[in-house]
């Protein structure tokens, strides 16, 4: 997209963005309803996105890199009273559990030294 595209977007002009109506519609009237109805086109399950709206949308997120014995990973703390921990799986990765507890955190600067 070029810079005259994102304007227009940021204007509301979404007819290059091959939008049927119906779903404009639908996303200024219902917008929950279209994100159902839009989860289901791409065959996702909308629970997943709605856990992960309830879980993530006023959380203070930290990341920390895991490295070691076990492989690759990383661990997300939310709100530093829970941590998610995630282990590579070849290609992915995997959740692996949960704790709970006070932490200090993980860095925000993680992903910093990642090129491009």
């Amino acid at each position: 997209m070029d810079n005259e595209e994102i304007d227009g977007l940021k204007a509301g002009d979404t007819s290059r963005l091959g939008i049927p109506w119906y779903h404009k519609l639908l996303l200024k009237v219902a917008p929950s309803l279209f994100m159902k109805v839009w989860a289901s086109s791409m065959d996702l399950d909308y629970k997943k996105v709605d856990s992960a709206y309830k879980l993530f949308h006023d959380a203070k997120i930290h990341i920390q890199p895991l490295s070691g014995i076990t492989g690759r990973g990383f661990i997300v703390f939310i709100d530093n009273k829970l941590s998610l921990w995630f282990n590579q799986n070849g290609d992915h990765f995997k959740y692996d559990g949960y704790e709970m507890g006070e932490y200090d955190g993980g860095e925000v600067t993680v992903f910093d030294a990642i090129r491009r």
